[in-house]
């Protein structure tokens, strides 16, 4: 078969994604490959056709379990033999695995890192034809990336000891340039074929609102979208706990996901997620990595990520189906002091000496500060995480809160110079709250014990609220007017630039948002927002849109997978527009190959004929 054959025959397909045919012939080619290609743009394609046109076996290497599960899940039903391998089997299945692999039942095999150096796998390996071997969420193995693992190092030592290289391939939805060299030269792909297809999502639409009740805002946004799927992102299991708790207390079918639960628990709760039977997931950054659920419509980001690897990854699982979806981040100040505890704290298991440590460290907080003025400027918000993965746009996007608030300039010299003059009278000696507290005139035993009530800033901007405070500092900050130093205080310091602020002739003017301006801005996106995937559906379409999607949950009990395995709303939708009346108009349908036809698709014609 012909790529394009094999792409209609298993996916469904008509064609290829932007990027996906020039991955596949360099692959087809014997050339090694690294792909970088955001969230939802077909990275699986690009190492699956070619594994079942190769002769031998594809080895993909995938870092979570419900990773592995979630994709071979995926590929038997679309009539592909595939197999993974990690620490959810027993010895025994592993064993059987391993002698169903060796006699050629399967075409991919997913395995974990650690599996790689057990002494039954190798065998297997070293014995076995062996097309290629696919590292999948790359990132994992660079010491820069956000994800650092150092067990993605046994993939070196593994692919060393094949006395015939395989082709080696890897992919992952974000990296920076650093990183993207750093795979390349730790994993020793020869040559290869580099491609970045770029990061933005135009079918995302990201907002972020500051200083808020999030549990009466998140409450009011879910409830009105009873039946859409959506992630809520917390920084803590602690928070995750609470959330998930208030939600359910309040009638919301959620669900929750983090390390601290058991592992049979973790995966109930997946699987609840997954099948739709409790459509909201409250989760740490343990759930979501290789999650392939194409129909969450929504994610919001209770508490602010480390950083804009992570919340890019972590947004980037809404609208996985190209369609309309809300990336939320809901911002408290108190974000940053957890995830400075976090970065602090979070490095002690890793296998890293001190001097990586430190470096490491280095790159998190720097990190951290590119998040927080995410958080706070009134640039556009898509193109500012594009500026940062190396892309540029026209800085107007259309689709994000910032372009569709209307900004005011304001002249904030004056206050800038009291934030400046603060921080150049206690000699940098103090953090960023520290400093707002102390032009604000807050009387609290912090303040008094380091007597900043004494200093002779204190209290100058107390008519100013302290979120409009925090803003200018930020602006500061942004313009290289202050910095924060990169340890866990992250004290406030002068620039080069600080002393021009004092100076007569300096002015400081910022974009700031015109209050009631906002509000129906607001207003207006809202009444946009809650339609889901079906929103642009003719009123007869809505209703056999909704006829298809229970015939599809009733097949998914049958068969015992997530519906969206068996067709993804995009699918569905498309079902809804052309009614498709025989075999051949539904395999018209993009999705539905002949394999999932011959499954499923008479009983779809028969009600569609209804």
């Amino acid at each position: 078969m012909t790529k394009l054959e094999v792409l209609k025959k298993y996916y469904g397909y008509d064609g290829f994604r932007p990027g996906q045919e020039i991955m596949i012939d360099a692959i087809l080619e014997g050339r090694d490959a690294l792909g970088i290609m955001p969230t939802g743009a077909g990275k699986s394609i690009c190492y699956q056709v070619p594994a079942l046109m190769m002769s031998g076996v594809t080895l993909v290497i995938s870092p979570l379990i419900s990773l592995m599960m979630d994709q071979v899940k995926a590929l038997n039903q679309a009539g592909v033999h595939a197999a993974y391998i990690n620490s959810s089997l027993t010895e025994g299945q592993i064993a059987r695995a391993l002698q169903l692999a060796a006699a050629g039942r399967y075409k991919i095999i997913y395995v974990a890192p650690e599996r790689l150096e057990t002494e039954s796998f190798l065998s297997f390996a070293m014995g076995a034809e062996i097309s290629m071997v696919t590292v999948d969420e790359a990132h994992c193995i660079s010491q820069w990336g956000q994800d650092f693992r150092p067990s993605y190092l046994k993939i070196v030592r593994f692919i060393e000891q094949f006395s015939k290289r395989p082709i080696v391939s890897a992919f992952t939805a974000t990296a920076t340039q650093a990183v993207k060299e750093d795979i390349i030269c730790v994993l020793g792909l020869i040559e290869p074929q580099v491609l970045v297809t770029g990061f933005n999502r135009e079918n995302l639409y990201f907002e972020v609102r500051r200083d808020q009740n999030k549990d009466a805002w998140l409450l009011e946004y879910i409830s009105a979208r009873s039946s859409e799927s959506g992630i809520v992102y917390c920084a803590t299991r602690k928070n995750v706990e609470k959330v998930c708790a208030f939600l359910e207390d309040m009638g919301i079918d959620a669900t929750r996901y983090h390390a601290g639960l058991s592992p049979d628990e973790r995966r109930r709760n997946q699987e609840d997620f997954l099948y739709d039977v409790k459509p909201v997931m409250v989760a740490t950054n343990a759930f979501g990595m290789g999650i392939d659920k194409s129909n969450v419509r929504y994610v919001i980001h209770y508490n602010m990520p480390q950083s804009l690897e992570n919340y890019y990854q972590e947004a980037g699982r809404a609208g996985r189906d190209g369609e309309p979806s809300e990336c939320i981040l809901l911002y408290s100040a108190q974000d940053v002091a957890t995830n400075q505890y976090l970065i602090e704290n979070g490095k002690d298991g890793q296998e890293l000496d001190e001097q990586t440590r430190e470096l490491v460290l280095e790159r998190d907080r720097e990190r951290l500060k590119r998040m927080t003025y995410y958080c706070f400027t009134s640039d556009c918000l898509r193109d500012y995480i594009l500026r940062y993965f190396g892309e540029y746009g026209s800085n107007y996007c259309g689709n994000c809160s910032n372009c569709l608030t209307q900004f005011q300039e304001v002249d904030v010299t004056e206050a800038a110079r009291v934030l400046v003059g603060c921080v150049g009278s206690c000699r940098q000696r103090f953090g960023i709250n520290v400093i707002l507290d102390t032009v604000h005139g807050a009387n609290t035993a912090k303040i008094r014990g380091y007597r900043m009530d004494q200093n002779p800033y204190y209290g100058k901007l107390a008519k100013v609220s302290i979120p409009r405070l925090r803003q200018m500092l930020n602006e500061l900050l942004l313009k290289d007017y202050l910095t924060v130093t990169n340890d866990e205080y992250m004290l406030v310091r002068f620039t080069e630039k600080s002393a021009r602020l004092l100076e007569e002739d300096t002015k400081l003017v910022m974009k700031m948002a015109k209050e009631p301006e906002r509000a129906k801005a607001s207003e207006k996106k809202d009444g946009d927002k809650g339609k889901g995937t079906a929103a642009f559906l003719e009123d007869g379409e809505r209703d056999l849109f909704e006829a298809l999607r229970a015939l599809r949950m009733e097949i998914a009990r049958e068969e015992k997978v997530p519906p969206y395995i068996v067709f993804s709303d995009k699918t569905l939708i498309q079902m809804a527009r052309l009614r498709p009346g025989n075999r051949n108009e539904m395999l018209k349908v993009s999705g539905v190959g002949e394999y999932k036809f011959d499954k499923y698709g008479n009983r779809f014609l028969a009600l569609l004929k209804k």
